[in-house]
């Protein structure tokens, strides 16, 4: 898929054949790399929507906002073929109305705040603002005759007790009062405090309106999806009065559109998720996976009557996560979206049973929407090529036509780095998948810094997509390498699962065994190797330091170094479950598992990068191993992010130090001599 970017660079290299072939050296050009400036020209693309008769596409356009250090975007509109691509109207998340004359989508409006409005997609292109919520709306889904929207939305709640203190004056200004909190689940990263509301369904008029409350009581709701005779919408939630401290549980309902009642579909004991009605409304397709305590496991895909009678496992034996799915037009089974061994594809699964490949290559692809004869729209992204939109017949998925080439003009003449994939054998014989970005104009018999980048989750998933901030820091002379170690998801259940109760550990080995893979191919300057990760690799950097000195210089970004104090003051209580025992049952586990426990071993020069509003990893956790490192004598920094939750990288500008804070660290710590010319 790279030929398609370059395809007007290889035509101009045809021309630049037919000139002398013997050029003087001083006439040689140097290679243009990656600069870290141009990250504020990069535009990205999202949310294809091709229009019911196959005609048009919509879709969803990013970019930097320099002066206001922040991402917008903005709706755009193209035929079918790439044409006539233009601007349409401000807003993002574009979905077609059944019949294909009108729009709806998201931008802020009156009062202030996100809100719905509705485009028609005539000539005249009247654009209305249908709602004016107090709340941003989310999951916006056309009923099937076009005369309603749903959506979700944060519906507000009294507090559970309050206190009026008497003897205030008249005019006093008084201290705020208290927040009251009762709830387990009163905080969420990026969010902030959620204890005093539920996510509800609602309904409104396409022409605008009074939106309609679906939902009720002290739960959470998902996006509704309409069956397709419009009288109801099916979602997942837990009505039970024991939900908020059930773990991995949830149930499939349907709520009746004209009067509200709800009646539950699925009843058994795990998570059910996602439901999907068929397009003759007589199946339920969903997610789901019994009970279990696993740390890691795959759902299966499911389909029931819409009574809820008769569910039945349709994807047996088919072990690899399912990011999305989609009913083809004439029922006969789901398109999913799929993510495996670094890539994302497309398979389908029959609602007989049985499941087969669609389309899946070197890449990371996005499914947008298809039409009934089978033309799909996505984002396609691989190693050389930044994301763009893509259009393919699902009956012929190889044949990609690229529609967009939205950085072009950016990246034009600039030579990105090698990336080749490896495969390694780790400690019980598993097999471990990475990758390894070569500096621009690479060459073999040079040594090289190297960068190891671990990810998060911990099950998170290494891929194959253009990567700007590796290829920055690999056209600023190092080899990056990024693995896919035990934990990660995209290798099955047992491959995932395989961190149970024992994470961080073997995967340190995968890492490990990692970096030795690529050392053994003398490309490595193992004098000046260094190591960096956030959240879940912001703990094996950690770890890592702990257990080795093989490193010049680490950061260990947003990271969990103290599981004793973590699992009480995340955003959430779940991760008490990931040990054997609570704490104070037997703390062993949280201490034998803690990177603090070991900070008397480290050496390497470690800097700690995490945002000051993180309620994922909070901020404590990174003050606790500063301040230990400190203790021992061990140079090290603390980065504080201001305006960022969970990582360093939401704002652009903070993006943009974090490159060069890892950078100015690594080279402030090298071994013998500068790395690179950081500022």
């Amino acid at each position: 898929m790279s030929h398609l970017r370059n395809a007007a660079l290889v035509a101009a290299t045809a021309v630049l054949t037919t000139l002398p072939a013997a050029l003087p050296a001083a006439a040689q050009q140097p290679t243009k790399t990656l600069d870290l400036e141009m990250y504020l020209d990069v535009e990205s693309v999202s949310n294809p929507r091709i229009s019911p008769d196959g005609s048009q596409i919509v879709y969803t356009r990013g970019w930097v906002d320099k002066m206001n250090d922040s991402r917008e975007s903005f709706i755009w509109i193209m035929n079918a073929d790439g044409s006539k691509n233009r601007f349409l109207v401000d807003g993002s998340g574009p979905i077609w109305s059944p019949d294909g004359t009108r729009i709806a989508f998201t931008r802020e409006g009156e009062p202030e705040g996100t809100q719905i409005f509705v485009r028609w997609m005539d000539d005249e292109g009247a654009t209305s603002q249908i709602t004016r919520l107090e709340s941003s709306p989310g999951g916006i889904r056309w009923s099937p005759d076009g005369t309603h929207l749903s959506f979700t939305m944060n519906v507000d709640e009294e507090p559970a007790f309050s206190v009026s203190p008497p003897g205030r004056p008249d005019g006093a200004e008084w201290t705020a009062a208290p927040r009251v909190v009762t709830r387990a689940d009163y905080r969420q990263d990026r969010v902030g405090f959620v204890d005093g509301a539920w996510r509800h369904i609602f309904v409104v008029p396409a022409e605008g309106g009074t939106a309609r409350q679906l939902t009720d009581g002290d739960w959470n709701h998902s996006t509704g999806e309409w069956t397709p005779d419009g009288e109801e919408l099916v979602f997942s939630s837990l009505r039970t009065e024991d939900a908020e401290l059930s773990w991995r549980e949830s149930e499939v309902y349907a709520v009746r559109v004209a009067t509200g009642e709800i009646r539950p579909l699925t009843t058994r004991r795990g998570q059910d998720s996602g439901p999907m009605p068929s397009p003759d409304g007589s199946l339920i397709a969903y997610r789901g996976a019994d009970f279990h305590d696993d740390t890691y496991r795959n759902s299966g895909v499911y389909v029931m009557g819409r009574d809820g009678q008769n569910p039945r496992l349709i994807s047996d034996g088919f072990d690899r996560q399912i990011n999305s799915m989609m009913w083809a037009h004439d029922g006969s089974g789901l398109y999913l979206t799929v993510s495996s061994e670094g890539t994302r594809g497309v398979h389908f699964v029959s609602k007989d049973g049985g499941v087969r490949e669609v389309a899946r290559g070197n890449y990371m692809l996005g499914l947008g929407s298809f039409t009934e004869d089978g033309r799909a729209v996505a984002t396609y992204t691989d190693p050389d090529t930044p994301a763009d939109l893509v259009t393919f017949d699902l009956d012929a998925p190889d044949a990609f036509q690229q529609l967009t080439r939205v950085n072009d003009d950016v990246f034009a003449g600039v030579t990105f780095g090698e990336v080749e994939e490896i495969w390694y054998e780790s400690v019980e014989d598993f097999q471990i998948q990475g990758w390894i970005v070569k500096p621009p104009d690479f060459d073999p018999d040079r040594q090289y810094p190297l960068m190891l980048a671990i990810h998060g989750g911990p099950h998170g998933m290494y891929n194959v997509g253009f990567n700007f901030g590796w290829q920055e820091h690999a056209a600023n002379g190092y080899i990056v390498l990024y693995t896919n170690p035990r934990g990660s998801s995209g290798y099955g259940s047992s491959f995932g699962n395989a961190i149970k109760n024992a994470y961080p550990g073997k995967d340190y080995d995968d890492l490990m065994n990692g970096v030795d893979e690529v050392i053994a191919r003398g490309w490595v300057d193992e004098s000046n190797m260094f190591v960096y990760g956030c959240s879940g690799g912001g703990v094996l950097t950690s770890w890592v330091v702990g257990q080795t000195d093989r490193f010049a210089a680490a950061s260990a970004n947003c990271p969990v170094t103290n599981w004793l104090s973590f699992v009480g003051t995340t955003d959430g209580i779940g991760w008490y479950r990931n040990f054997e025992n609570f704490p104070w049952d037997d703390p062993s586990e949280h201490l034998r598992r803690s990177p603090l426990m070991y900070v008397g071993n480290v050496s390497t020069p470690t800097m700690l990068m995490t945002g000051v509003n993180d309620l994922r990893t909070p901020m404590p956790q990174t003050e606790e191993y500063y301040a230990a490192l400190k203790v021992m004598g061990v140079p090290t920094a603390m980065i504080r992010f201001n305006e960022e939750w969970h990582g360093t990288s939401s704002k652009p500008s903070n993006f943009l130090r974090t490159q060069l804070f890892l950078r100015k660290w690594f080279d402030m710590h090298s071994r013998g001599r500068p790395v690179t010319d950081a500022p």
